[in-house]
């Protein structure tokens, strides 16, 4: 089994602090690597994580307040230095591009990095393949700026207990599979018959923006949701000053939209520790974790 989990890599917000890094998260996913918002140092906090930057396979920017892609470049660079073999594709608010262009190329190197671009102008579908559905909202942070959804393909999973029982077994089982259906002794059994179709997980990322519908919409089942909570509740008149959230409604966005499993990031350098954050967001939503540098959040299946 691929691994599964959520790394984080930095959870302060604009100005890191002496314990919090730059915001950045590394979600390894079934043999990829999404990389989200590398700011300010990520290429370190890789190293500090004892983790390979190879693994990365795909970039995704919210939007291009430095705290969220000042690492892009120096992480793009490092993948180039090390040669990947593979595509790296990154995703980015569109109108922005002359931003991405100017962090990819900031600097004067060899280029042998082959990086596929996808920027985003229209919320929806992004792009489904490689057996993963990517779902982008623009969400209410005074620029342009993108919520993500990520959706696993749906299995299909035998039923081992079905499968002896119609005895079913070796290349039956890869016709069964190709056919939809397979005759033994005489009698036809149907794919239907002895297997079932597990739903895919969902992901999504909800970073600097205000309350709203999409942010919501965004967060609809997710199994893992990770999602700012840049200030406690007693200041909530500078979240909405500042295009943020509280963790109370961090909290209330998980619970509406009945995710499973919430975890808070993205505080605000006024915080010295986040034990409040934490209690505040638990009397609306149980499930809730917070970010901590290079702490590892399983993402179980």
């Amino acid at each position: 089994m691929s691994v599964r989990d959520l790394v984080i890599l930095g959870s302060s917000s604009q100005v890191p602090t002496r314990f919090r890094n730059h915001g950045a998260y590394l979600l390894r996913w079934n043999n990829e690597g999404f990389l989200f918002d590398p700011g300010e140092g990520t290429q370190r906090q890789f190293i500090y994580a004892n983790i390979a930057p190879t693994c990365i396979t795909r970039i995704f920017i919210s939007h291009f307040h430095g705290d969220h892609c000042l690492g892009l470049g120096s992480i793009l660079m490092r993948l180039n230095l090390d040669k990947v073999p593979h595509e790296v594709h990154c995703y980015y608010p569109g109108r922005f591009k002359q931003h991405f262009d100017r962090l990819r190329f900031g600097t004067v190197y060899h280029n042998t990095l082959n990086v596929v671009e996808h920027p985003v102008f229209e919320p929806g579908l992004v792009e489904e393949r490689d057996g993963f559905r990517i779902e982008a909202a623009f969400l209410q942070h005074g620029i342009e700026n993108i919520g993500w959804r990520i959706t696993e393909a749906d299995q299909l999973k035998f039923d081992k207990d079905k499968l002896k029982e119609k005895k079913i077994r070796g290349p039956a089982v890869r016709e069964l599979q190709k056919e939809g259906f397979v005759q033994v002794d005489g009698q036809k059994v149907s794919l239907e018959d002895v297997s079932w179709v597990r739903k895919g997980d969902t992901f999504s990322y909800i970073v600097d923006t205000r309350e709203c519908k999409q942010a919501l919409e965004l967060a609809k089942g997710a199994k893992l949701l990770l999602c700012e909570a840049t200030y406690l509740h007693e200041h909530q008149e500078l979240a909405y000053q500042h295009h943020h959230l509280t963790t109370k409604q961090a909290a209330n966005i998980a619970k509406q939209a009945h995710a499973k499993k919430l975890v808070l990031t993205h505080f605000s350098s006024r915080y010295q520790n986040t034990v409040n954050h934490l209690l505040e967001a638990k009397e609306t939503f149980p499930n809730t974790h917070i970010a901590e540098d290079f702490k590892v959040i399983p993402f179980e299946k």
